[in-house]
Order: structure tokens, then sequence, then C-alpha cells
């Protein structure tokens, strides 16, 4: 018993003196530990006699107890000191100038989406929107898009998940904006102007490219409405975005399953210095595609192709974002990187718009 009352003055006096966590961990294992000397003597109570064990059996519990909670005791000390320590050297001198406030940005794609329809709301037309998970007769079928077409394998559209038992096509994200002119029709007939811009979803991945992204729609339907009308609203959109007095552009015949005829959208344009410039120079870019409604999408939406005909475009939002503001690579809009955002992002007060 003797030799227990030493150890535990012993182990006392070295937790007293632990000055850190890691010399309080070493007594713990030197003590308690399973090579420990307290460790080792309570194995050797086998060894012992019933009359030995039942003397040296309580005394030896009673040791671990009395340096556990000692070790917990420093422990807690060692914790709280530490923590005074943090707290005074983390002082705040209220007196010193406060840091200039950092206030968050708006992303390039909300900014652009608000100058397209601020402009195109100049024109004449109105915003419609709908759902981003649509039915394959929306999105496919009711805009003349045959079965056996490419867009509507798996390798360019995302397919939701069905009962296989179920016979019923399954829902898709939508690939563009172009259901919702058939649900306008549906619901309001014609005439009609509308834009439909939102998120669109299509399995393509690259520098130019990603999964998920926006587009604006442009629908004009009424009894007299060609080519001509597409043409001029186009050239002013390009103006007045561009903010560029000068707008050419060229219309290459194409071909879309909801529009005939359809047309490639190009635009003049120069690079100087590997600036963009719009509106001069001898080079063309391709910016957009369009045509006149196809008189099957018309009928499609409840729209009588006889008596109404009417003009349709589609433009990319992320691409128009990436000619007028010089970002080089499509990924980085979705990548949540401070420092993008802070770079090509713009102030709250910044409201888009339309050039005069």
């Amino acid at each position: 018993m003797d030799d227990l009352a030493a150890l535990k003055t012993k182990y006392e006096a070295e937790i007293a003196a632990a000055t850190d966590e890691a010399a309080l961990e070493a007594v713990r294992v030197a003590a308690l530990g399973k090579k420990g000397e307290v460790s080792l003597m309570m194995r050797g109570l086998g060894a012992m006699s019933p009359e030995e064990r039942q003397l040296a059996g309580p005394a030896l519990n009673a040791l671990k107890a009395s340096l556990s909670d000692a070790i917990a005791v420093r422990r807690s000390a060692l914790a709280d000191a530490a923590l005074e320590a943090r707290l005074a050297e983390e002082t705040v001198d209220v007196t010193l100038p406060p840091r200039p406030a950092r206030t968050g940005t708006i992303h390039p794609i909300t900014q652009v989406t608000e100058e397209v329809i601020a402009i195109l709301a100049d024109l004449g037309f109105g915003v419609a929107e709908g759902p981003q998970v649509e039915t394959d007769w929306y999105n496919f079928d009711a805009l003349n898009i045959p079965a056996d077409h490419p867009s509507r394998t798996e390798m360019d559209t995302f397919y939701m998940h069905r009962d296989p038992a179920d016979p019923r096509p399954p829902h898709v994200l939508r690939t563009h904006t172009s259901p919702v002119q058939i649900r306008y029709m549906e619901a309001h007939g014609a005439p009609c102007r509308i834009i439909a811009p939102g998120r669109v979803y299509r399995a393509d991945y690259d520098q130019t490219h990603t999964p998920m992204f926006h587009q604006v729609e442009g629908l004009a339907i009424d009894r007299d409405i060609s080519m001509a009308n597409l043409k001029w609203t186009l050239e002013e959109f390009c103006r007045a975005f561009f903010e560029v007095e000068t707008i050419e552009l060229r219309f290459r015949a194409s071909h879309f399953p909801f529009t005939e005829p359809s047309a490639e959208v190009d635009i003049r344009c120069s690079w100087t210095d590997g600036q963009l410039r719009i509106g001069e120079g001898d080079d063309w870019m391709e910016i957009l595609g369009s045509g006149m409604v196809h008189p099957k999408v018309l009928r499609a939406a409840g729209v009588d192709p006889d008596e109404w005909q009417g003009f349709a475009f589609g433009i990319g939002i992320d691409r128009l974002a990436m000619l007028k503001y010089g970002m080089p690579d499509l990924r980085a809009f979705f990548d949540s990187d401070l420092r993008w955002l802070q770079h090509y992002g713009f102030r709250p007060g910044d409201v888009p718009r339309t050039f005069a």
C-alpha cells in the first residue's frame, strides 16, 4: 500500500507540472496506458491469492480513479488557459478605422438576362415562363421534331426516370425554352409577342458548352408578319445590346424542325489585339438561330396557320455575356469562384438600360 501512495504522489506531481496537452497525455500513458505502471499492477491481480486480491483490488481502482480525475481537471485547466491566451492575442482595437464593407455582386447571367428583357420589352415583347421539366410532347412533338431526330437520344437529352411498366413517354429536362411558346399560344392564342428566358439542359460539357445553360426564345405571331420584321427586330436588339450604332447581320439558310424557312444569323465583327469588335471588320460570327414558325407548330398550339403566321428566334444568354464582356470560358460561370465573381460581377446599382 505504501508503494501505491508513493505512485500516487509521483503522478499527481507530474500531472500538476504538465504545461500543455502533449505533456499531460504522456503522463496519462505512463500511468494508465496499456503498459502504464498502474495498468501493469492491475494485471498482476490475477496472480495474487484471494486475500491479497481483496485488499489490493480496491486500492488500485481508487488510485486509477484518482489519477483519471486529476488528469481531467488538469486538461480542463490547460484548455481554459489556452483560450484566455488566444483571446488576449485576438483582442480587437475598436479605435482602428473600419475596413471597407465588401458587397456582393450581380452574376453576369442575371445582368445579361435583365438587359435582354429590358431591350426586348422596349420592342413590345412580354415575358413568358414555363416548367423546366417538360413532357416529351411539349419539348419535341409539338415543335415538329421527329421521333428519329438526334436531339431526342439520351446522348443529347436528360430523361427523367420512370417505371418501365409505365406506357407514357418519359419527362425530360427541357432542351430549349421553345416549349414555352406552345404553352403560351395554347393559353392565350394569337396574336402574341413574347420572349421566354430561362435555364435549359443538354448533355454536353466543354469550354463553350455546359449541361445547364440559359436561353431566351422570341416569338411574334400576327396576320402579316414576315422575315423583314424578324430582321428589323434582331438588328435593333443587337444594336442596343452591343451598344454600337452600326450593325450588319447576315442570314444563312439553315434547317430547324420548328421554323420554315430557317436561318442562322451571323454578325459582322473583327478581332483587334485579341478584342472582339462588333459592327466592323471583315469577319462574321454566328450568334443565333431564327425563322418563320412552322405551320405544324402553330397547329399543335391550337393556332390556325391559314390565318396567322410569325417568326421565332433563339439566343444563348451565356454566349451573349461572353461576347459582350470578354469571358473566355463558359464553365467559369458555374464554378462559384468569388474572385471571378468579384471581377466579372456587377454592382447592385448597375441597372440594365437600353442603348440610346
